[in-house]
């Protein structure tokens, strides 16, 4: 049988202000390759392979499993090799984009006819919002909202010039249950209208390369203040943002990574080892990883199986 292949990027959503609305695919990706077998077997490398390589729970078999079971096709059994270039539980989109890879399996063996915005929306209803699943599928920067239950709007658009980026991606996992957790029930008038502006200010800045508006664009009053606690590196680097080379500093996804948009003309290698010694004279570590806007996302390698 001829294998079926898919990759997915990374991705970090919220922004700062645009909570729940917006993100941008990373270039870092999983990588999926199948085979229809007797029974399902996965074997997987790159980060947390135990976890991935763990077929009882998995993710990614028991969306596929689950889609097919509702579309009323049968599930056939399948070998799976992953490749998974960024970890789990961190804040990088890493559920987003193993849902999206189970409905990728499923609308292919299964045969259904699925537009790109349905298999968006179903990975959105999972998911609970479409922010992570609209970016991971599209690529580049989106804004998504869902439309009832499982039906989305998507914009797709690249940033104007370089976008350089360096995360720092603490050793200890958070689930985002336990982030959405802090976040109080109610906000005023004064925190939801600063960051609506904000949230504009950020997209405006990202889509004519106004690097300047960043710093102040990139305030939230939503969810970042509440999970501070939750993630130290936040705090610690918002402050090292303020150095030459950083344009700003914000929570990927729901933490504990953050996300450092920087300056394109800095030199990477000079930011990321004054951040290391920066963050380890607080007692802090992270791994520091260097990588930039991705302008495709899983859609594009999903088309290419039908040319």
């Amino acid at each position: 049988m001829r294998e079926f292949k898919i990759s997915l990027p990374a991705t970090s959503a919220n922004l700062g202000p645009a909570f729940d609305a917006a993100a941008l695919a990373l270039e870092l990706s999983l990588q999926v390759a199948a085979r229809k077998s007797r029974k399902f077997s996965i074997i997987a490398t790159g980060c947390d392979p135990d976890i991935c390589g763990r077929v009882e729970n998995h993710l990614i078999v028991t969306t596929y499993r689950e889609v097919l079971e509702a579309e009323r096709k049968r599930v056939a059994p399948l070998s799976l090799t992953i490749e998974n270039g960024f970890p789990i539980g961190k804040g990088l989109g890493s559920s987003a984009a193993a849902r999206l890879a189970g409905i990728a399996l499923a609308v292919h063996y299964g045969q259904l006819r699925w537009s790109s915005n349905r298999i968006i929306g179903e990975a959105s209803r999972r998911e609970h919002h479409p922010d992570n699943a609209a970016a991971c599928w599209m690529g580049g920067v989106t804004v998504a909202r869902m439309i009832g239950e499982s039906e989305t709007q998507v914009v797709r658009f690249m940033p104007k010039g370089k976008w350089p980026l360096l995360l720092a991606i603490p050793e200890e996992s958070l689930p985002t249950e336990r982030a959405r957790e802090v976040l109080p029930p109610e906000y005023s008038r004064a925190d939801t209208v600063a960051n609506i502006q904000n949230s504009m200010l950020l997209l405006a800045a990202l889509f004519q390369g106004e690097r300047k508006l960043l710093a102040t664009a990139l305030e939230d009053r939503i969810h970042q203040p509440y999970r501070e606690q939750l993630c130290p590196l936040l705090p610690a680097l918002r402050r090292f943002s303020l150095r030459d080379g950083v344009l700003g500093a914000v929570l990927s996804g729901a933490g504990p990574s953050v996300l450092m948009f920087l300056d394109p003309a800095a030199r990477l290698e000079r930011i990321r080892a004054k951040a290391e010694v920066f963050l380890r004279e607080r007692g802090l570590r992270a791994e520091l990883v260097a990588t930039s806007i991705a302008k495709r996302g899983g859609e594009a390698s999903f088309l290419r199986r039908l040319r």
